[in-house]
């Protein structure tokens, strides 16, 4: 009994200091740059970036996608040391833990849409949380139309590709996450590109290393 009430404790004090972490007043500074969507604070604290998806750089043993490295010196250079303000939505944490935030700088930029108009991170649609999704898709295509980062330079084949309205993911026709969409929920896409400009991102199973190509 006496650590359930301890369990209980601990989740009231985690969560009490989450609340206090959207107050639009209070700052924290950044210790480390994880890559380009992920951060470190000078507590401690992990910050997963809300609605995005910067690319991955090298980590245990797998190369960097197209973009990683470019997304996660971006990162650094905006917000490495600097005072930040998280506000948050409705789920607080992710599977890992990490604090999730939409991220600010004391000028009032706002961190996770500056990935998204450089063109070096695209949209993440998670339900629930979806407050700037919006916001974020219209400057993702802002930046596909400019060409910015990722976008220039387009190259892709036509193919199919399965969307799933739901999820906001597109899969390989070959995927059975796409096959199992039902008819609902399902749309089909010629080209990554599209998907992209909807607001859809890639299925990590079908494609784990990311849809972009350099």
């Amino acid at each position: 009994m006496r650590n359930v009430k301890a369990v209980f404790l601990y989740v009231v004090l985690i969560l009490t200091g989450l609340a206090l972490w959207a107050s639009a007043e209070e700052f924290h500074t950044v210790h480390w740059v994880d890559d380009g969507d992920t951060i470190v604070l000078d507590d401690g604290a992990k910050i997963r970036y809300i609605g995005i998806n910067a690319p991955e750089i090298a980590h245990d043993n797998l190369p960097a996608e197209p973009f990683g490295p470019e997304a996660s010196l971006f990162n650094r250079r905006l917000v490495l040391h600097q005072a930040i303000r998280l506000e948050l939505d409705r789920e607080r944490t992710d599977r890992f833990q990490r604090v999730l935030a939409y991220v600010f700088l004391k000028d009032g930029a706002f961190v996770n849409q500056e990935l998204v108009r450089s063109g070096l991170a695209h949209v993440l649609y998670v339900f629930p949380n979806i407050a700037c999704n919006a916001l974020l898709l219209k400057t993702q295509q802002g930046a596909m139309t400019a060409g910015k980062g990722m976008w220039r330079n387009w190259r892709e084949t036509s193919d199919i590709y399965i969307g799933n309205q739901r999820s906001r993911r597109f899969h390989l026709k070959t995927c059975p996450l796409g096959r199992e969409t039902s008819d609902r929920n399902r749309v089909v896409f010629h080209r990554k590109w599209d998907a992209f400009y909807e607001g859809y991102a890639p299925c990590k199973k079908c494609m784990p290393a990311g849809a972009i190509e350099r």
